[in-house]
């Protein structure tokens, strides 16, 4: 039974359909990178799996249970408020642009939703952010704000908040997009070592190199569609003309690398 399934989803904002019948399964422990050109529907579907947009048409479904389906009147219908905060449970979201809160530390922006939300005891969530800051290189942290961190250390911290929820999937999107080269670099290395953590995780990138190394399987998306999917060697591999066009410039360093 695969861990998150989306199916037949469809989404439209006023006159225009953005995803056209998208179906995606995510496997436990699965490393799904997601890539496309902007506007091709990457972002909004991982807000629709995360239940922060509603689907128009299709199901969400998590480990088995509906969160939202489309009856036979075709009219969307999500399962109870109790069920969807339960279902929520099972995943983190890391934002584009950090989304801490700047009045709260940073321990405290990391243990506020454990406390908060699952109703946590306070020491044993001190102990399991201490560990996380201390995994994101970030130990001496713990008492700084987020307006002293730079936007590297401020991702490290998105990411240990959303990993102490203990969330069965992860998913990222654009994590690297408001941030330099250098610093983009020592986030994507803080992604790859959660590998070692077999949590599922399902990645929006334009870091072609990192959706290569890191991906069990590759999704390409234009236009609202699923054009090609596959492993990673596969899809950078693809015969495809619209694939070729889009990974042209990625494949040349690709190769070097020794891809």
């Amino acid at each position: 039974m695969a861990l998150l399934e989306l199916n037949n989803i469809r989404k439209t904002f006023d006159d225009l359909t953005v995803l056209k019948d998208i179906t995606v399964h995510v496997e436990k422990g699965e490393i799904l990178s997601i890539i496309g050109p902007s506007g091709s529907g990457k972002s909004t579907l991982l807000r629709c799996a995360t239940m922060l947009e509603t689907i128009d048409r299709g199901e969400l479904i998590y480990n088995g249970e509906k969160a939202a389906s489309t009856d036979a009147d075709g009219v969307v219908r999500y399962t109870s408020a109790a069920d969807l905060k339960r279902l929520s449970s099972l995943y983190g979201l890391v934002f584009q642009n950090f989304n801490l809160f700047p009045h709260m530390s940073v321990l405290q922006n990391i243990m506020d939703a454990p406390i908060r939300v699952q109703k946590r005891k306070k020491a044993e969530v001190r102990e399991a952010a201490n560990a996380l800051l201390e995994k994101m290189g970030l130990s001496d942290k713990g008492n700084y704000y987020p307006f002293q961190l730079s936007g590297g250390q401020q991702q490290r911290v998105a990411i240990a908040r959303a990993l102490a929820l203990n969330p069965q999937i992860l998913f990222f999107d654009e994590p690297t997009s408001a941030l330099d080269p250098e610093l983009t670099g020592e986030v994507l290395k803080v992604i790859k070592s959660l590998a070692d953590l077999h949590i599922a995780m399902v990645i929006v990138t334009h870091e072609m190199a990192f959706a290569h190394d890191i991906s069990d399987r590759v999704i390409f998306m234009e236009g609202g569609l699923i054009a090609e999917e596959g492993t990673p060697d596969e899809l950078f591999a693809s015969t495809n003309e619209r694939t070729q066009a889009f990974l042209g410039k990625y494949r040349t360093s690709l190769t070097g690398a020794g891809m």
